[in-house]
Protein backbone atom coordinates (compact mmCIF):
# COMPACT_ATOMS: atom_id res chain seq x y z
CA UNK A 1 0.00 0.00 0.00
CA UNK A 2 1.27 3.64 -1.10
CA UNK A 3 0.20 6.56 1.62
CA UNK A 4 0.58 9.88 0.32
CA UNK A 5 0.29 13.22 2.41
CA UNK A 6 -1.99 15.21 0.65
CA UNK A 7 -1.90 18.98 1.16
CA UNK A 8 -5.48 20.22 -0.18
CA UNK A 9 -6.76 17.61 2.99
CA UNK A 10 -3.72 17.41 5.35
CA UNK A 11 -3.42 14.01 5.52
CA UNK A 12 -1.59 10.68 4.67
CA UNK A 13 -4.41 8.68 2.28
CA UNK A 14 -3.77 5.67 0.22
CA UNK A 15 -3.15 6.17 -3.24
CA UNK A 16 -5.07 4.21 -5.96
CA UNK A 17 -4.66 4.53 -9.13
CA UNK A 18 -7.44 5.29 -11.49
CA UNK A 19 -9.17 1.95 -13.70
CA UNK A 20 -7.19 1.12 -16.53
CA UNK A 21 -5.79 4.77 -16.49
CA UNK A 22 -1.79 5.35 -16.33
CA UNK A 23 -1.07 7.55 -13.37
CA UNK A 24 -0.54 11.00 -14.17
CA UNK A 25 1.72 13.47 -12.76
CA UNK A 26 2.93 17.19 -12.87
CA UNK A 27 5.70 18.37 -11.02
CA UNK A 28 6.01 22.40 -11.76
CA UNK A 29 9.27 23.27 -13.37
CA UNK A 30 11.96 25.78 -13.58
CA UNK A 31 11.85 29.54 -14.72
CA UNK A 32 15.00 29.51 -17.41
CA UNK A 33 16.15 32.71 -16.54
CA UNK A 34 19.17 31.75 -14.02
CA UNK A 35 20.62 28.83 -12.76
CA UNK A 36 19.47 26.77 -10.29
CA UNK A 37 20.22 26.32 -6.96
CA UNK A 38 20.48 22.95 -5.02
CA UNK A 39 17.11 23.44 -3.37
CA UNK A 40 15.61 23.65 -6.41
CA UNK A 41 16.86 20.58 -7.22
CA UNK A 42 14.77 18.96 -4.17
CA UNK A 43 11.65 18.49 -6.17
CA UNK A 44 13.10 16.94 -9.18
CA UNK A 45 14.75 14.63 -7.43
CA UNK A 46 12.04 13.77 -4.12
CA UNK A 47 9.30 13.50 -7.48
CA UNK A 48 11.97 11.33 -9.77
CA UNK A 49 11.74 8.92 -6.53
CA UNK A 50 8.03 8.46 -6.49
CA UNK A 51 7.64 8.05 -10.11
CA UNK A 52 10.14 5.24 -9.80
CA UNK A 53 7.90 3.76 -6.57
CA UNK A 54 4.96 4.10 -8.70
CA UNK A 55 6.44 2.62 -11.48
CA UNK A 56 7.50 -0.50 -9.17
CA UNK A 57 4.20 -1.11 -7.38
CA UNK A 58 2.06 -0.26 -10.60
CA UNK A 59 3.81 -1.62 -13.70
CA UNK A 60 0.49 -2.77 -15.48
CA UNK A 61 -0.81 1.37 -15.10
CA UNK A 62 2.71 3.02 -16.01
CA UNK A 63 3.28 6.86 -14.98
CA UNK A 64 3.30 9.62 -17.39
CA UNK A 65 5.65 12.28 -15.80
CA UNK A 66 5.32 16.11 -17.01
CA UNK A 67 7.43 18.66 -15.89
CA UNK A 68 6.90 22.38 -17.84
CA UNK A 69 9.59 24.76 -18.32
CA UNK A 70 8.05 28.83 -18.34
CA UNK A 71 10.28 29.98 -21.11
CA UNK A 72 8.44 33.28 -20.94
CA UNK A 73 8.16 35.24 -18.10
CA UNK A 74 9.39 39.04 -17.07
CA UNK A 75 12.93 37.83 -14.89
CA UNK A 76 13.50 36.41 -18.82
CA UNK A 77 12.71 39.30 -20.54
CA UNK A 78 14.61 41.83 -18.19
CA UNK A 79 17.33 39.29 -18.46
CA UNK A 80 17.43 39.33 -22.13
CA UNK A 81 17.48 43.18 -21.94
CA UNK A 82 20.43 43.30 -20.22
CA UNK A 83 22.58 41.08 -22.52
CA UNK A 84 20.67 42.41 -25.48
CA UNK A 85 19.58 38.88 -26.72
CA UNK A 86 16.36 37.27 -28.05
CA UNK A 87 14.79 35.45 -24.39
CA UNK A 88 15.36 32.65 -26.43
CA UNK A 89 18.77 33.02 -26.07
CA UNK A 90 18.32 33.10 -22.31
CA UNK A 91 16.15 30.35 -22.26
CA UNK A 92 18.01 28.09 -24.42
CA UNK A 93 20.84 28.33 -21.89
CA UNK A 94 19.45 28.17 -18.62
CA UNK A 95 17.32 25.16 -19.99
CA UNK A 96 20.39 23.32 -20.85
CA UNK A 97 21.89 24.13 -17.52
CA UNK A 98 19.16 22.75 -15.52
CA UNK A 99 18.64 19.81 -17.46
CA UNK A 100 22.42 18.61 -17.43
CA UNK A 101 22.45 19.52 -13.46
CA UNK A 102 19.36 17.06 -13.03
CA UNK A 103 20.65 14.65 -15.02
CA UNK A 104 23.85 14.78 -13.28
CA UNK A 105 21.41 14.23 -10.00
CA UNK A 106 20.14 10.98 -11.61
CA UNK A 107 16.68 12.43 -12.13
CA UNK A 108 15.29 11.20 -15.53
CA UNK A 109 13.87 13.37 -17.96
CA UNK A 110 10.41 13.73 -18.23
CA UNK A 111 7.44 11.43 -20.19
CA UNK A 112 6.31 15.53 -20.98
CA UNK A 113 8.33 18.65 -20.81
CA UNK A 114 5.99 21.23 -22.42
CA UNK A 115 7.06 24.65 -23.01
CA UNK A 116 4.93 27.71 -22.48
CA UNK A 117 5.80 29.38 -25.45
CA UNK A 118 4.53 26.15 -27.46
CA UNK A 119 1.44 26.65 -25.19
CA UNK A 120 -0.16 29.79 -26.21
CA UNK A 121 -3.26 28.72 -28.11
CA UNK A 122 -4.41 26.52 -25.26
CA UNK A 123 -3.94 29.19 -22.44
CA UNK A 124 -5.87 31.48 -25.26
CA UNK A 125 -8.71 29.22 -25.33
CA UNK A 126 -8.83 28.36 -21.70
CA UNK A 127 -8.77 32.34 -20.94
CA UNK A 128 -11.88 31.88 -23.31
CA UNK A 129 -13.57 29.31 -21.43
CA UNK A 130 -13.34 31.28 -17.80
CA UNK A 131 -13.99 34.61 -19.56
CA UNK A 132 -17.30 32.95 -21.22
CA UNK A 133 -18.30 31.20 -18.08
CA UNK A 134 -18.07 34.36 -16.07
CA UNK A 135 -15.09 33.77 -13.91
CA UNK A 136 -12.57 36.03 -15.59
CA UNK A 137 -13.02 39.34 -16.99
CA UNK A 138 -11.11 42.05 -19.40
CA UNK A 139 -10.03 45.42 -18.60
CA UNK A 140 -7.17 47.44 -19.75
CA UNK A 141 -5.69 44.61 -22.43
CA UNK A 142 -5.04 42.63 -19.36
CA UNK A 143 -7.51 39.78 -18.31
CA UNK A 144 -8.05 38.74 -15.06
CA UNK A 145 -9.37 35.80 -12.96
CA UNK A 146 -12.42 36.99 -10.86
CA UNK A 147 -11.56 35.36 -7.57
CA UNK A 148 -15.02 36.13 -5.60
CA UNK A 149 -16.57 34.41 -8.41
CA UNK A 150 -14.88 30.78 -6.94
CA UNK A 151 -16.50 30.16 -3.64
CA UNK A 152 -13.85 27.38 -3.05
CA UNK A 153 -10.60 29.89 -3.48
CA UNK A 154 -8.67 29.69 -0.06
CA UNK A 155 -9.52 25.45 -0.10
CA UNK A 156 -5.99 24.57 -0.89
CA UNK A 157 -3.87 26.65 1.48
CA UNK A 158 -6.47 27.13 3.51
CA UNK A 159 -6.13 31.24 4.04
CA UNK A 160 -9.14 33.45 3.85
CA UNK A 161 -9.17 35.96 1.53
CA UNK A 162 -7.97 39.20 3.92
CA UNK A 163 -5.23 36.70 4.89
CA UNK A 164 -4.18 35.67 1.25
CA UNK A 165 -3.93 39.23 0.52
CA UNK A 166 -1.88 40.48 3.52
CA UNK A 167 0.29 37.26 3.08
CA UNK A 168 0.99 37.76 -0.57
CA UNK A 169 2.46 40.61 -2.81
CA UNK A 170 -0.35 41.05 -5.09
CA UNK A 171 -0.57 43.95 -7.54
CA UNK A 172 -2.99 46.88 -6.70
CA UNK A 173 -4.21 48.38 -10.08
CA UNK A 174 -6.94 50.41 -11.12
CA UNK A 175 -8.16 48.24 -13.59
CA UNK A 176 -8.94 45.41 -11.21
CA UNK A 177 -12.38 44.62 -9.40
CA UNK A 178 -10.66 43.28 -6.43
CA UNK A 179 -6.86 43.45 -4.94
CA UNK A 180 -6.66 39.25 -5.26
CA UNK A 181 -7.61 39.16 -8.76
CA UNK A 182 -4.87 37.81 -10.90
CA UNK A 183 -3.85 38.39 -13.82
CA UNK A 184 -4.57 35.54 -17.13
CA UNK A 185 -3.19 37.39 -19.76
CA UNK A 186 -1.09 40.57 -20.09
CA UNK A 187 -0.16 43.27 -23.00
CA UNK A 188 3.22 43.25 -24.48
CA UNK A 189 4.37 46.72 -26.00
CA UNK A 190 5.87 47.00 -28.95
CA UNK A 191 9.26 45.25 -29.06
CA UNK A 192 8.58 43.07 -26.34
CA UNK A 193 7.70 39.14 -26.67
CA UNK A 194 4.01 38.58 -27.21
CA UNK A 195 1.07 37.04 -29.18
CA UNK A 196 -1.94 37.83 -30.68
CA UNK A 197 -5.26 37.42 -28.52
CA UNK A 198 -8.68 38.32 -28.65
CA UNK A 199 -7.64 41.03 -25.64
CA UNK A 200 -5.05 42.27 -27.98
CA UNK A 201 -1.42 41.14 -27.97
CA UNK A 202 -0.02 40.03 -24.87
CA UNK A 203 1.79 36.99 -23.18
CA UNK A 204 0.29 34.98 -20.86
CA UNK A 205 0.69 35.18 -16.80
CA UNK A 206 2.32 32.44 -14.84
CA UNK A 207 -0.68 30.52 -13.04
CA UNK A 208 -2.81 29.70 -16.55
CA UNK A 209 0.49 28.20 -18.48
CA UNK A 210 0.35 24.79 -16.15
CA UNK A 211 -3.59 24.54 -16.13
CA UNK A 212 -3.58 25.04 -19.54
CA UNK A 213 -0.39 22.72 -20.16
CA UNK A 214 -2.13 20.06 -17.90
CA UNK A 215 -5.45 20.20 -19.33
CA UNK A 216 -3.44 19.91 -22.98
CA UNK A 217 -1.50 17.09 -22.23
CA UNK A 218 -2.49 15.03 -19.08
CA UNK A 219 -6.40 15.79 -19.50
CA UNK A 220 -8.75 18.06 -17.02
CA UNK A 221 -7.96 15.91 -13.26
CA UNK A 222 -4.73 14.38 -12.85
CA UNK A 223 -3.17 11.74 -9.96
CA UNK A 224 -0.52 13.97 -8.38
CA UNK A 225 0.49 17.62 -8.82
CA UNK A 226 3.84 18.34 -7.00
CA UNK A 227 6.38 20.93 -6.18
CA UNK A 228 7.51 22.99 -3.35
CA UNK A 229 6.01 24.47 -0.54
CA UNK A 230 6.09 27.86 -1.93
CA UNK A 231 4.18 27.18 -4.37
CA UNK A 232 0.57 26.03 -2.68
CA UNK A 233 -0.24 29.90 -2.94
CA UNK A 234 -0.80 31.79 -4.38
CA UNK A 235 0.70 29.50 -7.58
CA UNK A 236 -0.96 26.30 -6.88
CA UNK A 237 -4.00 27.75 -4.72
CA UNK A 238 -4.82 29.98 -8.43
CA UNK A 239 -4.17 26.80 -10.86
CA UNK A 240 -6.59 24.81 -8.69
CA UNK A 241 -8.98 27.90 -9.00
CA UNK A 242 -9.16 28.62 -12.32
CA UNK A 243 -8.76 24.77 -13.68
CA UNK A 244 -12.00 24.04 -11.56
CA UNK A 245 -13.86 27.11 -12.88
CA UNK A 246 -13.02 26.28 -16.42
CA UNK A 247 -13.72 22.19 -16.11
CA UNK A 248 -17.19 22.76 -14.17
CA UNK A 249 -15.83 21.53 -10.64
CA UNK A 250 -13.63 19.21 -11.30
CA UNK A 251 -10.67 18.74 -9.13
CA UNK A 252 -7.05 19.73 -10.89
CA UNK A 253 -5.51 17.21 -9.08
CA UNK A 254 -6.57 14.18 -6.76
CA UNK A 255 -3.79 14.42 -4.56
CA UNK A 256 -1.14 17.48 -3.78
CA UNK A 257 1.97 17.20 -2.57
CA UNK A 258 4.89 19.49 -1.40
CA UNK A 259 8.29 19.38 -0.67
CA UNK A 260 9.89 21.36 2.30
CA UNK A 261 13.22 23.76 1.91
CA UNK A 262 16.34 23.42 1.92
CA UNK A 263 18.11 25.72 3.74
CA UNK A 264 21.71 27.10 5.49
CA UNK A 265 20.11 26.43 8.91
CA UNK A 266 18.23 29.85 9.17
CA UNK A 267 16.44 30.86 5.83
CA UNK A 268 15.33 29.27 2.65
CA UNK A 269 17.94 28.77 -0.12
CA UNK A 270 16.50 32.43 -2.81
CA UNK A 271 17.97 33.85 -5.22
CA UNK A 272 16.52 37.18 -3.99
CA UNK A 273 18.31 36.71 -0.47
CA UNK A 274 21.43 35.49 -2.10
CA UNK A 275 22.37 32.90 -0.31
CA UNK A 276 22.45 29.89 -2.60
CA UNK A 277 24.67 26.86 -3.98
CA UNK A 278 24.01 25.82 -7.30
CA UNK A 279 24.44 21.85 -8.21
CA UNK A 280 26.81 22.78 -10.63
CA UNK A 281 29.28 24.53 -8.31
CA UNK A 282 29.21 21.20 -6.46
CA UNK A 283 29.51 19.37 -8.92
CA UNK A 284 32.74 21.42 -9.55
CA UNK A 285 33.82 21.55 -6.38
CA UNK A 286 34.36 17.79 -6.85
CA UNK A 287 31.15 16.43 -5.22
CA UNK A 288 29.63 13.30 -7.24
CA UNK A 289 26.11 13.94 -8.37
CA UNK A 290 25.06 10.72 -6.51
CA UNK A 291 26.13 12.16 -2.75
CA UNK A 292 23.70 15.01 -3.71
CA UNK A 293 21.08 13.28 -4.51
CA UNK A 294 21.74 10.98 -1.39
CA UNK A 295 22.21 14.41 0.63
CA UNK A 296 18.67 15.47 -0.32
CA UNK A 297 16.75 11.88 0.02
CA UNK A 298 18.30 12.06 3.93
CA UNK A 299 15.30 13.84 5.55
CA UNK A 300 11.71 12.82 4.72
CA UNK A 301 10.92 15.29 1.88
CA UNK A 302 7.95 17.39 3.89
CA UNK A 303 10.65 18.42 6.43
CA UNK A 304 13.50 21.45 6.16
CA UNK A 305 16.80 20.01 5.21
CA UNK A 306 19.75 22.24 6.22
CA UNK A 307 22.41 21.74 4.09
CA UNK A 308 26.25 21.77 5.50
CA UNK A 309 29.65 20.47 4.62
CA UNK A 310 28.69 18.00 7.10
CA UNK A 311 25.18 16.61 5.58
CA UNK A 312 27.91 16.13 1.93
CA UNK A 313 30.10 14.12 3.82
CA UNK A 314 27.84 11.60 5.94
CA UNK A 315 25.91 11.23 2.64
CA UNK A 316 29.37 10.86 0.50
CA UNK A 317 30.61 7.95 3.26
CA UNK A 318 27.23 6.17 3.46
CA UNK A 319 27.64 5.41 -0.38
CA UNK A 320 31.41 4.58 0.02
CA UNK A 321 29.87 1.51 2.11
CA UNK A 322 26.85 0.83 0.00
CA UNK A 323 29.08 0.76 -3.17
CA UNK A 324 31.54 -1.34 -1.26
CA UNK A 325 28.75 -4.16 0.06
CA UNK A 326 27.29 -4.20 -3.51
CA UNK A 327 30.66 -5.34 -5.47
CA UNK A 328 29.59 -6.13 -8.91
CA UNK A 329 26.39 -7.98 -8.02
CA UNK A 330 23.30 -7.15 -10.74
CA UNK A 331 20.16 -6.27 -9.42
CA UNK A 332 17.86 -8.91 -8.22
CA UNK A 333 14.69 -8.60 -5.79
CA UNK A 334 13.49 -5.51 -4.22
CA UNK A 335 13.67 -5.48 -0.35
CA UNK A 336 9.73 -5.44 1.01
CA UNK A 337 10.98 -3.04 4.13
CA UNK A 338 12.06 -0.88 1.45
CA UNK A 339 8.99 -0.08 -0.30
CA UNK A 340 7.18 -0.10 2.78
CA UNK A 341 9.28 2.98 3.85
CA UNK A 342 8.73 4.43 0.82
CA UNK A 343 5.46 3.56 0.75
CA UNK A 344 5.06 5.39 4.09
CA UNK A 345 4.64 8.94 2.31
CA UNK A 346 8.46 8.70 0.54
CA UNK A 347 9.88 8.12 3.65
CA UNK A 348 13.42 8.18 2.14
CA UNK A 349 15.70 8.20 5.48
CA UNK A 350 14.16 5.11 6.81
CA UNK A 351 14.31 3.52 3.10
CA UNK A 352 18.31 4.33 3.35
CA UNK A 353 18.61 3.26 6.87
CA UNK A 354 17.39 0.15 5.78
CA UNK A 355 19.41 0.06 2.72
CA UNK A 356 22.43 -0.65 5.32
CA UNK A 357 20.61 -3.42 6.86
CA UNK A 358 20.60 -5.61 3.41
CA UNK A 359 22.63 -9.00 3.24
CA UNK A 360 22.29 -9.36 0.00
CA UNK A 361 24.41 -7.50 -2.53
CA UNK A 362 22.06 -8.33 -5.54
CA UNK A 363 18.52 -7.24 -3.43
CA UNK A 364 20.46 -3.94 -2.34
CA UNK A 365 21.19 -3.05 -5.52
CA UNK A 366 17.58 -3.46 -6.90
CA UNK A 367 16.40 -1.56 -3.45
CA UNK A 368 18.80 1.33 -3.98
CA UNK A 369 17.49 1.58 -7.27
CA UNK A 370 14.19 2.29 -5.93
CA UNK A 371 15.77 5.43 -4.80
CA UNK A 372 17.68 6.18 -8.08
CA UNK A 373 21.10 5.02 -6.27
CA UNK A 374 24.00 2.62 -7.00
CA UNK A 375 22.74 2.85 -10.73
CA UNK A 376 26.59 1.52 -12.05
CA UNK A 377 28.59 -0.12 -9.55
CA UNK A 378 30.87 -1.26 -12.22
CA UNK A 379 32.00 2.77 -12.21
CA UNK A 380 32.60 2.73 -8.55
CA UNK A 381 33.97 6.14 -7.32
CA UNK A 382 33.69 5.57 -3.89
CA UNK A 383 36.89 6.10 -1.46
CA UNK A 384 39.15 2.87 -0.22
CA UNK A 385 39.44 2.10 3.23
CA UNK A 386 42.36 0.32 4.88
CA UNK A 387 42.35 -2.19 7.34
CA UNK A 388 39.15 -3.93 8.06
CA UNK A 389 36.62 -3.53 5.40
CA UNK A 390 34.83 -0.73 5.96
CA UNK A 391 37.18 1.36 8.44
CA UNK A 392 37.23 4.00 5.44
CA UNK A 393 33.34 4.58 5.64
CA UNK A 394 33.17 4.57 9.25
CA UNK A 395 36.04 7.55 9.90
CA UNK A 396 34.12 9.29 7.26
CA UNK A 397 31.07 9.13 8.91
CA UNK A 398 32.83 9.84 12.36
CA UNK A 399 34.68 12.72 10.81
CA UNK A 400 31.16 13.89 9.47
CA UNK A 401 29.91 13.68 13.09
CA UNK A 402 32.46 15.91 14.44
CA UNK A 403 31.63 18.62 11.92
CA UNK A 404 28.48 18.19 12.42
CA UNK A 405 28.84 18.76 16.01
CA UNK A 406 31.47 21.88 15.87
CA UNK A 407 28.93 23.67 13.45
CA UNK A 408 26.00 23.06 16.06
CA UNK A 409 24.13 20.93 13.43
CA UNK A 410 22.92 18.26 16.38
CA UNK A 411 20.40 16.98 14.56
CA UNK A 412 22.70 15.23 12.01
CA UNK A 413 25.40 14.38 14.33
CA UNK A 414 22.46 12.45 16.31
CA UNK A 415 21.60 10.79 12.78
CA UNK A 416 25.13 9.43 12.10
CA UNK A 417 25.64 8.04 16.11
CA UNK A 418 22.01 6.14 15.58
CA UNK A 419 23.41 4.68 12.32
CA UNK A 420 26.41 3.85 13.43
CA UNK A 421 24.66 2.18 16.59
CA UNK A 422 22.48 -0.05 14.47
CA UNK A 423 25.36 -1.15 12.43
CA UNK A 424 27.11 -2.03 15.66
CA UNK A 425 29.51 0.86 16.09
CA UNK A 426 29.67 2.03 19.37
CA UNK A 427 31.50 5.53 19.33
CA UNK A 428 33.21 7.14 22.15
CA UNK A 429 33.84 10.61 22.57
CA UNK A 430 36.76 11.70 24.68
CA UNK A 431 39.40 14.95 25.21
CA UNK A 432 41.77 13.59 22.02
CA UNK A 433 38.37 13.40 20.16
CA UNK A 434 35.95 10.47 18.90
CA UNK A 435 36.97 7.19 18.39
CA UNK A 436 35.04 3.71 17.68
CA UNK A 437 34.60 0.04 18.34
CA UNK A 438 32.46 -2.50 17.15
CA UNK A 439 30.19 -3.76 19.71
Amino acid sequence: MIRLYDTATREKREFRPREGEPIAIYVCGPTVYGRAHIGNARPPVVFDVLRRLLEHRYPEHGVTFARNITDVDDKIIAAAGEEGVEPSVITERFENFYLDDMRALGVRDPDIAPHATAEIGPMVAMIADLVAKGHAYAAEGHVLFDVASDPEYGALSRRDREAMLAGARVEVAPYKRSPGDFVLWKPSPEGMIGWDSPWGRGRPGWHIECSAMIRAHLGETIDIHGGGIDLVFPHHENEAAQSRCAHGGKPLARYWMHNGFVDFGAEKMSKSLGNVVTPGELLSAGHKGEVLRLALLSAHYRSPLPWTEALLAQSKAVLDGLYRRVGEADAGAVDAGVVEALGDDLNTALAIARLGKIEDPSTLKASAGLLGLLGDSADRWFRGGGGEVGDGRIDALVEARTAAKKARDFATADRIRDELAAEGILLEDGPQGTSWRRA
